[in-house]
Parts: C-alpha cells; structure tokens; sequence
C-alpha cells in the first residue's frame, strides 16, 4: 500500500501519478460513474451548506443557488 501524501495548496489541483495510472484503467462507463458520483456529491454537499446558512429560503431558491454555485463555483 502506498502511503498518502501531505496534500499542500499546490498539490491539491494536481493529480498525482499513482491515481492517474488507477483512472487510466478504468474504463470510459467507470470513469464516467466515478465523475457523476462526485457530481452529486459536490451538490448534495452545497445544498446543505445553503440551507444551513439560509434556513429562510424556499426549496426553490436553494436550487437556484445551487445550480449557481455549480456552474461559477462560486
């Protein structure tokens, strides 16, 4: 097993070797499944970081945030 790299500011936008040759083998649909999981993820994560800030807002709103917030990230 190989251990983990202290990730720095720097490293966290790059991908490192090991995963690169992992993803490599991975085929189109699994790739695709790995991203669409991490989609999800990422909008599941914002949606309740925007409702926990702004209980106020209808389900509506925080779906327009959302949306926001993923395609600008902002």
């Amino acid at each position: 097993m190989i251990a983990p790299k202290p990730a720095t500011d720097s490293a966290a936008d790059v991908i490192q070797p090991e995963m690169a040759r992992v993803l490599a083998a991975k085929t189109e649909s699994e790739r695709l499944r790995i991203a669409w999981g991490m989609w999800r993820s990422a909008r599941r994560m914002i949606e309740r970081i925007v409702v926990a800030e702004r209980p106020e807002l209808s389900a509506v709103e925080v779906q327009t945030i959302v949306a926001r917030r993923m395609s600008h990230g902002t």
